[in-house]
């Protein structure tokens, strides 16, 4: 009996600590913290404070190509994106000039514009019935109101009244050939127009190009860069008018139209050392022709007079100018004839460019201007188109002047 009581005791002693593991098992598990996510939760960096520098991050070691993998389980690397280059400036066509040849017989009707004063008014003065003193001191003042000058006009009125007196010329056409003649006199056609643009030595023909601002100086100078295109010259030009704001761009201009290089400087440079520079690469190149733009100074001024002297003397260090050319405008009539003399006195022009000679110019001028210099009228500019400057032609000029 009493064994059976223990043995009761004894599984009831069993059954309670079962009892009680499985209590205390539940517990453990409710205070079990939760299992971690499986997605990681990133915490981004610090950002530095100022003043300090942001923590470099430490390089990865390298790995070798058996730790890589095989090429195509590498991570594909990202292409540059193509920069496209940008297109060059197309160069601008190279302009054909017109041929030189007869280009003033093209340009007479322009030229014809003055001959009211001129032509027409002597042929008029000359058909009257009686040339007495009153007629003939009309036919002066004409001539002195067309910038003939007083000396040329009396020599003129001199020869016109003894030629009618002996030939009693009184018909229009008798007339008109007795007044061609007598022009023609007065403008010489023995001198020697050509613009001389060959040296005598193995170097390019340099020509420098002198006058007043306002003159067409730097248009006149791109022109005759056109001229000497147009007769199968290559041409340098140098832009040594360093003064006048955008001269060497209007210079380069010209120039880039019929494909003549421009030497230049800065603006405000040394003119001398352009022009010397121009007729070095001018040598260099094997040019033809060097054409040289100087500042359009204004003949009051000495001390840019004497600038233009200085010019001229480094230019000839590479030999001898062969042709200096001074542009003077045809409507500033007597004015003209002042700025002359005094380019004269500073270098020894050797020819004569009219512009302006259309319009209101009056057509004596170049009778005045040679008288006054000595020197020949090589050039006429007779509009404002690029091939509107001419060589000068002194029958075709009096021709237009006095009409058919």
């Amino acid at each position: 009996m009493e064994f059976v009581i223990l043995a009761v005791v004894i599984a009831a002693l069993v059954v309670a600590g079962l009892v009680s593991g499985l209590v205390v098992s539940g517990r453990k598990k409710k205070q079990l913290p939760p299992a971690p996510s499986s997605t990681p939760t990133l915490i981004p960096p610090a950002e530095p404070h100022v003043g300090e520098e942001a923590e470099t991050p430490r390089e990865e070691p390298r790995r070798t190509i058996e730790e890589a993998g095989p090429p195509d389980a590498q991570a594909p690397v990202a292409e540059a994106p193509a920069v496209a280059e940008p297109e060059a400036p197309a160069a601008p066509a190279l302009e054909i000039p017109e041929p030189t040849a007869g280009r003033l017989v093209r340009l007479r009707a322009r030229l014809a514009r003055s001959q009211s004063t001129l032509g027409k008014g002597l042929l008029t003065l000359l058909s009257r019935d009686n040339l007495d003193e009153d007629t003939w001191e009309e036919i002066e003042d004409t001539l002195l109101t067309a910038d003939v000058g007083v000396a040329p006009t009396q020599e003129l009125v001199e020869r016109l009244r003894e030629r009618v007196r002996v030939l009693g010329t009184r018909t229009p056409e008798g007339l008109r050939t007795l007044l061609r003649e007598e022009l023609l006199a007065l403008l010489g056609t023995d001198f020697d127009r050509a613009v001389k643009t060959e040296s005598g030595v193995d170097t390019p023909g340099v020509v420098m190009v002198v006058g007043v601002n306002g003159t067409g100086k730097t248009t006149t100078t791109g022109k005759l860069a056109r001229v000497l295109v147009a007769d199968g010259r290559s041409v340098v030009l140098g832009a040594a008018d360093t003064f006048r704001a955008a001269a060497a761009d209007q210079l380069q201009t010209w120039g880039e139209r019929v494909g003549a290089r421009t030497v230049r400087g800065p603006e405000g440079g040394d003119p001398a050392s352009i022009a010397f520079d121009a007729v070095k690469e001018g040598i260099a190149e094997g040019a033809d022709v060097v054409l040289i733009d100087t500042a359009g100074r204004l003949h009051t001024k000495t001390g840019l007079m004497d600038e233009l002297g200085k010019v001229k003397r480094v230019v000839e260090k590479h030999g001898p100018l062969d042709e200096i050319l001074l542009v003077l405008d045809a409507t500033t009539g007597q004015n003209g004839l002042v700025q002359a003399r005094v380019f004269a006195e500073v270098v020894d022009i050797t020819g004569i460019v009219l512009t302006k000679l259309d319009g209101t110019a009056k057509g004596g001028i170049v009778i005045a201007v040679q008288r006054e210099l000595g020197v020949p009228v090589k050039l006429v500019g007779l509009g404002e188109g690029p091939d509107d400057l001419a060589p000068f032609e002194p029958e075709a000029f009096v021709d237009a002047l006095i009409g058919d």
